[in-house]
């Protein structure tokens, strides 16, 4: 039976549910006995079109209106009188903390705050704003809360699409081929502007200055009062290449424009003038050839007036640019000759007319350009123009001279104009070797930085050589201590040849050399040296995911940027705290607004110090340091930001003071490529030399006097030589008493690669085996065909590097019998 109380006499549907409903079932029981506060509330309530919530009690007892009701959806009408936690479960774990923070005493008032709701029995986003307002009793305690709300989903929506549309005019407005700007107020402010329009101005800024203020010079040629006009009459305003003279930004010098373009009013919805919109194209090009049109039609008048006077006139001035031009002007005949040339040859090349006249352009050209220059010359009789191409004429004083030529073919001849461009061959030439200069400065520090480790490593593998060798010389060793003696220190020595070829791995010197690779795999090959680099006190924590990443870049330069970004963290944590190194998949750089282009990121995360706002814009300059003297050169961080931009990618830093700092790598993701596992090489036993002879050519006496006694060891019979001429004597005395020749190949004068080449040449057959800890000939040119053993290194390998030579040798002696 419905209640008659007089709170409960409004409230449109809503209302008449609250008064038909069983309360006695509830802690709250018949409405006659509700508390004075909650009649007051719930009298509001109903008597609102806002939508409003009253939660009452421990129970959180729900009663709302209509206004309300419609937000509740499905739920409504089964949770009036329940549970206000039934009633938005699905979102209670963002609904509770803030009720009962009004449960506690605090009112709370948010906006535009979004949920997923399932209200309609399907999962939908929602966004509300609303205040929740603690309600208390006579004594002062909070016995349930008051909420006014309003559901914003609509609005938010509504702009989310409006946001949208505006974003894809803006795109369309960017991609216009015309240039167009918008102009705000009377002042003419510009509040958007395309690239079309600021390619048009020389790119000087824009938005947010009047037009006084960034096109001063168009001021004085009338511009900005047809501005004022239009805004002044809301009338449209037109023009057909109209004439704009511009102060060029960079270098001051006049550019001369012709536009056709349109002034449009732009009105608010109640017909008042807030802006103009420019339009327009540039047709330089068809008003100077319509301007070249016009003056050539007054020229021919005036030659028709006096034809023989102005013949004789333009014959005179042409002559003259003939004299007097600096560039070498001649005109070839379609055999390859040339038949006329001006001075400017001699003055160049030294050359006069009748020492080149009649002579094969070819004969004078540098040897590595005659074949393009045959090219070239092939076009210019088959009738096709050549414009900036470049080759080298050799002087009279036998050197040569780069000269940029331009040809074009007419009535059977070719008429030629060459410009001298060797002083700019040579700046370019000097500005490439100052790169690579940096480059490898760049290089070296972080080389630097990674002695102190790599000393510390040294010093702790040579401590157990050291201690073994010391243990072994004692008397009555145990046969298995002994072993495992032997053992250790061949298993230190192995070590320290990993971590040789790690660093020299790391310091080679080349230009750059992109190729594709796994990033992975890459960190995780040099997270050991970074280790080192760091020290003991830095916990390194390498996370690298399963998938590989692949990148085209240069492999060398990317170990250097890691390494420098680890040095930079290693000296913010003071040699102390911990390092993490991150690798995944990404789609877009989200700092930079660029979305949906694949990336690999690689970051680096520290627990340091941070870096300062002031000092993060300027952390990538060359040269810039925040060290003491000595500490550093400051080009760490601009290699890294270097190599991220001669690769395609972005380099990011995101660092507060005392909260450390991430730096991250972005690098263009690619496809990886196949690659065949290549089978591993099984241990072979140590093969007997049974007599062969060696020729062991080795500079170092005690390297030299090792290498012989174990050869001796194994059977072989060697004869050893000092130097690469004293090799080649040996070989002269008994030409075919060795079977094969063992080389170093640092050695004074003659290196091992040219002995090696040089045995070749006389002995085709005599096979050489190349050994060397580390060579810059090596490391540049590689090892050219031959055998090639890495020191350290093994009994065992130099038996079966020795036997494969011989036995190949011998194979191919018998294949030829």
């Amino acid at each position: 039976m419905p209640f008659r109380e007089a709170f409960l006499v409004e409230g449109g549907e809503t209302g008449a549910l609250l008064r038909s409903h069983d309360w006695s079932a509830t802690s709250l029981g018949m409405p006659g006995g509700w508390p004075q506060a909650l009649k007051t509330l719930v009298g509001v309530m109903l008597g609102s079109q806002q939508p409003m919530l009253i939660v009452w009690g421990p129970d959180y007892i729900t009663l709302y209106n209509d206004g309300y009701a419609a937000m509740c959806g499905a739920r409504h009408p089964a949770a009036l009188g329940g549970s206000f936690r039934d009633l938005w479960h699905d979102i209670w774990d963002q609904v509770e903390p803030i009720l009962a923070r009004a449960y506690a005493g605090e009112a709370t008032h948010m906006d535009g705050i979004a949920f997923i709701m399932h209200r309609n029995g399907y999962p939908e986003e929602t966004y509300f704003s609303f205040g929740y307002t603690p309600v208390r009793d006579e004594a002062g305690q909070v016995v349930g809360m008051f909420c006014a709300c309003a559901e914003t989903t609509g609005r938010v929506q509504a702009e989310r699409r409006a946001s949208a549309e505006r974003e894809r005019l803006e795109q369309l407005f960017a991609q216009a081929p015309s240039f167009m700007a918008v102009l705000r107020g009377r002042e003419h402010r510009f509040e958007l502007a395309n690239p079309a329009y600021r390619r048009l101005v020389g790119d000087r800024p824009l938005l947010g200055r009047t037009v006084a203020e960034a096109l001063p010079d168009a001021v004085n040629q009338g511009y900005l009062d047809l501005l004022d006009t239009v805004y002044r009459s809301g009338d449209a305003f037109t023009a057909t290449a109209s004439k704009l003279t511009l102060q060029g930004v960079a270098d001051g010098a006049e550019v001369e424009l012709y536009l056709d373009f349109v002034y449009q009013p732009i009105f608010d919805d109640d017909g008042a003038v807030t802006g103009v919109f420019v339009e327009g194209v540039d047709v330089t090009d068809r008003a100077l050839a319509e301007i070249a049109l016009r003056r050539n039609e007054a020229e021919l008048r005036f030659l028709n007036a006096d034809l023989e006077r102005q013949v004789i006139l333009r014959s005179n001035e042409r002559g003259l640019t003939w004299l007097v031009s600096p560039d070498l002007l001649g005109v070839l005949h379609p055999d390859g000759y040339f038949e006329r040339l001006n001075p400017a040859w001699e003055v160049v090349l030294g050359w006069s007319e009748s020492e080149i006249a009649g002579r094969s352009v070819l004969d004078l050209i540098h040897p590595d350009d005659v074949e393009r220059t045959a090219e070239v010359v092939g076009a210019l009789a088959g009738g096709t123009p050549v414009f900036r191409f470049e080759n080298r004429y050799r002087t009279r004083d036998g050197g040569y001279r780069w000269l940029s030529w331009t040809a074009v073919p007419e009535g059977g001849r070719s008429y030629c104009s060459g410009r001298d461009i060797t002083e700019e061959k040579a700046r370019e030439a000097a500005l490439a070797q100052a790169q690579e200069a940096l480059r490898q400065a760049q290089k070296m520090e972080a080389v630097g930085q990674l002695t102190g480790g790599v000393a510390h490593d040294f010093n702790n593998l040579l401590t157990v050589i050291k201690s073994s060798t010391d243990l072994l010389k004692r008397p009555g060793l145990a046969e298995d201590r002994r072993r495992r003696y032997v053992d250790a220190i061949s298993d230190t020595v192995a070590r320290a040849a990993k971590l040789t070829g790690q660093l020299l791995a790391f310091a080679r010197r080349q230009a750059l050399k992109p190729e594709t690779f796994n990033v992975g795999a890459g960190v995780a090959a040099i997270s050991e040296m970074v280790g080192t680099l760091t020290g003991a006190r830095i916990a390194i924590v390498v996370e690298v995911p399963e998938t590989p990443c692949y990148v085209h870049a240069d492999p060398s330069q990317f170990d250097t940027a890691l390494v420098n970004m680890a040095v930079n963290a290693r000296d913010t944590m003071e040699g102390e705290g911990r390092l993490t190194i991150r690798v995944g998949a990404v789609s877009g750089i989200p700092p930079l607004d660029i979305r949906g282009d694949a990336f690999v990121a690689v970051s680096l995360t520290d627990t340091g110090s941070g870096i300062a706002a002031g000092d993060l814009h300027r952390i990538f300059e060359p040269f810039y340091t925040t060290k003491g003297v000595g500490q550093g050169t400051g080009l760490g961080l601009s290699q890294v930001f270097g190599f991220a931009k001669q690769s395609g990618g972005e380099v990011l830093v995101e660092s507060e003071p005392g909260r450390g700092s991430t730096f991250t790598l972005y690098l263009p993701r690619v496809s990886g490529l196949s690659e065949t596992a290549r089978p591993l090489e099984e241990a072979e036993p140590l093969t007997e030399g049974h007599g062969t002879c060696v020729l062991v050519v080795e500079d170092n006496p005690e390297v030299g006097r090792f290498a012989t006694q174990t050869l001796a060891e194994l059977g072989y019979h060697t004869v050893w030589a000092t130097s690469a001429a004293d090799a080649l004597r040996q070989l002269e005395k008994i030409p075919f008493r060795f079977e094969v020749v063992f080389s170093d190949i640092v050695m004074p004068g003659m290196n091992g690669i040219e002995l090696a080449k040089e045995i070749v040449r006389r002995r085709p057959d005599l096979p050489v085996v190349l050994a060397s800890g580390y060579s810059h000939v090596l490391a540049e040119e590689g090892a050219h065909g031959f055998e090639l053993l890495h020191k350290p290194y093994s009994v065992e390998q130099l038996s079966r590097v020795l036997r494969k030579a011989v036995a190949g040798s011998r194979r191919g002696r018998r294949d030829r019998l």
